[in-house]
């Protein structure tokens, strides 16, 4: 004969009904989920219980129907290893190239501007090409760059740029360095006047230029007018071999002192205090701190702006073109003022010799990493030497 199964109910040992909710620990009640609460069979007396029998499990079993989650410490399907979502493979790969995406962009217009105009010259230089057919090559090998050293137009251009650059590069830094000195030391209206330093960088080169023009005009100019005060007769700027020169590195000093100020400011608020303090308390004046601890601390910012500044030197092109309209590329009627960027447009884009302005832009190139290499190779000689 087979038993029916009775309708009965298991109670834990504390006399409490397992269908009816369990009580989360402290005594509150656990939340309703709207599931069915789920009911254990606790023996009294477990091994490694503590306090009342099956107070632990009691405990478990409420947290895991009030979260809907398996007991602690249990993988679950689809989730991490302590319960967080698992990610997939290909979300950590697209982590690995999501920065390279970003930088992308650059990359991609640096070749397409940068790169790629530089290979085109260098390989133009090589061949004989003229800017109205510029698929017609013909090639000539290194002939541009070996005519470029007979050529005594690009030998007077090399010339005028190294002088002209020496007369704008010199005092310019000379004079930011002063007037960066003078910015850092607690000023009424300091950032008025730093304001006012970086104007002339902000101006157009077109308008800078026609200004200086009229000042250094030969019958009307300012210039002469303040000459002749003190007895000097007037001077023809335009048509002097160093007067021109000299009109052209002034419209420089004007533009890039400022700017080269304010480099040297952010330099010098970065020495600490205390040289300073330490200086003054050796008896040391403004001057000596000046020399002794400013100079030597901004050492290698000054190298920084010297470097740039040859490189702006060697590529100066829109001052002198604008200082003399009517001469056009030419730099002035002797081309007295002629610099290598004017001789590369006069090649290129007057005489349409692509092959020989690609030759010029490809030696000025040359130029500057020569200078690029002696200047890291003295600055390696001398840190070995210290």
């Amino acid at each position: 004969m087979t038993a029916m199964p009775s309708d009965t109910t298991t109670t834990t040992p504390d006399g409490d009904s397992p269908d009816e909710p369990l009580a989360a620990p402290g005594g509150a009640a656990a939340p309703d989920t709207g599931t069915a609460p789920r009911t254990a069979v606790i023996t009294p007396g477990a091994p490694g219980t503590t306090g009342p029998p099956g107070e632990k499990a009691v405990a478990a079993t409420a947290r895991s129907a009030a979260t809907g989650q398996g007991p602690p410490g249990r993988r679950t399907e689809g989730t991490g290893r302590w319960g967080g979502r698992r990610r997939h493979p290909g979300s950590r790969r697209a982590d690995r190239w999501t920065p390279y995406a970003y930088i992308a962009p650059f990359f991609v217009l640096f070749a397409a501007f940068g790169l790629f105009p530089l290979l085109y010259t260098g390989w133009a230089s090589l061949h004989r090409v003229e800017l109205t057919a510029p698929t017609d090559m013909e090639w000539v090998g290194l002939r541009n760059y070996s005519r470029l050293l007979s050529d005594e137009f690009f030998l007077n251009a090399l010339r005028n740029t190294v002088t002209i650059g020496l007369l704008s590069t010199v005092p310019q830094l000379a004079m930011a360095l002063g007037i960066a000195h003078l910015l850092h030391h607690r000023l009424r209206g300091s950032m008025f006047f730093r304001v006012v330093a970086l104007t002339p960088y902000a101006t157009s080169v077109a308008a800078a230029t026609l200004v200086f023009v009229l000042l250094f005009g030969r019958d009307f100019g300012l210039v002469n007018w303040a000459l002749g005060l003190v007895g000097i007769d007037p001077v023809d700027w335009q048509n002097g071999a160093w007067t021109s020169q000299i009109a052209v590195s002034a419209i420089v000093v004007w533009r890039w002192t400022g700017y080269n100020a304010l480099i040297y400011l952010a330099a010098m608020q970065a020495v600490p205090d205390e040289l300073y303090e330490s200086a003054a308390l050796d008896g040391a004046s403004r001057w000596r701190q000046f020399v002794h601890v400013t100079v030597p601390s901004l050492r290698p910012t000054i190298l920084f702006t010297c470097v740039v500044s040859t490189i702006g030197a060697t590529q100066l092109f829109g001052e002198p073109l604008l200082y003399n309209g009517s001469a056009g590329a030419t730099g002035g009627s002797d081309h007295q003022f002629q610099t290598l960027g004017l001789y590369l447009y006069e090649q290129g884009w007057v005489n349409l010799h692509l092959g020989r302005a690609s030759a010029i832009a490809w030696a000025m190139f040359l130029i500057l990493v020569v200078l690029g290499a002696a200047v890291a190779l003295l600055t390696a000689y001398r840190r070995r030497a210290e």
